[in-house]
């Protein structure tokens, strides 16, 4: 990829991926690279910028993350955005210290004249989130925002490019932070913005013909969003090499393995449906640790995608769906934290029968990916399809995952879903499902007691998928929901709706 490039170091905060979503809005390509990320390397990539995260640590204690200090030597200009804000002073010879007052939220602050802060008002609202501070900037660097508290919000050394924000530009909570990152992209690294969908798509179907080359894929095909947009990708670069395994594990959505069948059957591509929900039901008899399902689920797969391929003949490659989200919660590497093996990457078994994995939307955000499979001419129906985790209602289902329980809530969701879609919500809301509890409580209908399974209801609204928030859902809409439920669904008697964001929670249950 040729496209210009900043690179967002990870020393291990929660907004990391924030930043390099937001860089990208700005038209600027961005990875996240661990805080162990070589000079070497980052001499060789040439970015025009590196932005050091948040991070827990305190820069002062000996175990505390850091970097190569020679990275401060190669002439390119730095931003360092809390955590890294403080790395920076205290490698260059500034002083940090535990504050006296901590500030976490939003906060007022004081800006003097800096390049960042072109065009933002003087007194402007930021969040902020630490427990230390800049005590002492180091030789060179002047102070450039206070807040009553803080004495150093912000710091710069511009013939140096180096500069420094205690508070958090990527959150939305912060008032002109994605000014100030313009600032920082195009004043200080004299970027021109030459990232869009419009300009990957080429770039993209290049690298599958120069990767690929003659060679045969088989794309892993659920049905959903990223598969379905991978497809399509492949299917431009590489034609009749492709050929999409739609694998039905028996843990989709009511009447989905046929849905996606007739969808992709007419295709200009070569399409297999395999029916093996008997072999998944058998291998997560008895298991009902999420991770372990997972994992399990994801080999399963691997093992289907193997026999499907001796059956077409020798397949060198084995394409996946991934998109960055799944990469970032599997762990991107270095300090950041496994939230869930996603199937298709941290749930991969250790030996995989192909030459090679093939990704292609693997640095792609989702509202990325649905951009792409536009511009490459997929349906609307298809682009703007409700994700579906690869394991499918495995992880919807709390606790063992039987058929039985599958067909319960198989059909309490497409209720829900139904209800949403009525009442005309349903476009408002990013992702939206049913979860079925271990949960069982005592109820009443008719003169009888009951005593049967909870359903959580949830859904939430996001633009990126690192974080959400729960929906405002109209009470009415969910009244008719839990009543049919309840109604047509035997089995459970009891609906619970799910207020939580993520974080703390995943959208995911499991």
């Amino acid at each position: 990829m040729n496209n210009e490039l900043v690179l967002v170091m990870d020393f291990g905060g929660q907004y990391n991926q924030l930043i390099a979503r937001r860089v990208r809005d700005l038209g600027v390509y961005c990875e996240v690279v661990p805080h162990t990320y070589s000079v070497e390397e980052i001499q060789k990539r040439a970015p025009k910028g590196i932005i050091f995260t948040g991070g827990p640590d305190s820069v002062y204690l000996p175990d505390s993350l850091v970097c190569d200090p020679q990275i401060f030597n190669l002439n390119i200009p730095i931003l360092g955005i809390c955590y890294g804000a403080q790395l920076m002073a205290h490698m260059l010879g500034g002083e940090v210290r535990q504050a006296p007052e901590r500030e976490f939220g939003k906060t007022l602050t004081h800006f003097e004249d800096s390049v960042l802060f072109q065009d933002v008002p003087k007194d402007n609202i930021v969040w902020m989130s630490h427990v230390d501070y800049i005590a002492k900037v180091p030789a060179g660097f002047t102070a450039v925002a206070h807040t009553n508290n803080c004495p150093v919000a912000a710091m710069e050394c511009p013939d140096k490019k180096m500069y420094a924000i205690q508070f958090h530009t990527e959150v939305r909570h912060t008032d002109n932070g994605n000014l100030i990152l313009k600032n920082f992209l195009y004043s200080v690294c004299d970027c021109c913005g030459d990232w869009s969908m419009e300009n990957y798509v080429d770039v993209a179907i290049q690298q599958v013909r120069s990767q690929v080359g003659d060679k045969r894929v088989l794309l892993a095909l659920s049905g959903g969003v990223d598969s379905s947009v991978c497809a399509a990708l492949l299917s431009k670069a590489i034609g009749n090499n492709l050929t999409c395994v739609f694998v039905d594990h028996g843990l989709m959505r009511y009447h989905e393995g046929d849905e996606v069948e007739k969808a992709f059957s007419g295709m200009e591509f070569n399409f297999v449906r395999v029916n093996a929900g008997p072999m998944f039901f058998e291998k997560l008899k008895g298991v009902t640790d999420p991770e372990q399902k997972r994992k399990i689920i994801g080999e399963e797969f691997i093992r289907v995608f193997e026999a499907e391929s001796k059956k077409i003949g020798h397949v060198e490659f084995l394409a996946q769906g991934t998109i960055y989200p799944d990469v970032v919660e599997s762990g991107l590497g270095g300090n950041s934290a496994v939230i869930k093996s996603h199937h298709n990457v941290g749930g991969l078994p250790d030996y995989v029968d192909f030459e090679e994995i093939i990704e292609p939307l693997r640095m792609l955000f989702k509202d990325e990916v649905r951009k792409l499979g536009t511009l490459l001419g997929l349906p609307d129906y298809m682009v703007w399809r409700q994700p579906f985790p690869g394991p499918g209602l495995g992880i919807r289902v709390m606790g063992e995952v039987t058929p039985e329980k599958v067909e319960l809530l198989q059909k309490a969701d497409f209720v829900y879903r139904d209800e949403l879609h009525k009442a005309g919500v349903d476009k408002e809301l990013s992702q939206y499902f049913a979860v079925l509890t271990e949960q069982k409580s005592v109820g009443v209908m008719g003169d009888f007691r009951t005593y049967d399974n909870t359903l959580a209801l949830r859904a939430v609204t996001t633009d990126d998928f690192m974080t959400a928030d729960f929906a405002r859902i109209p009470y009415d809409v969910l009244e008719k929901a839990s009543a049919r439920i309840v109604n047509e669904v035997p089995g459970i008697n009891r609906i619970v709706y799910d207020i939580t964001t993520k974080p703390p929670a995943t959208i995911e249950w499991e």
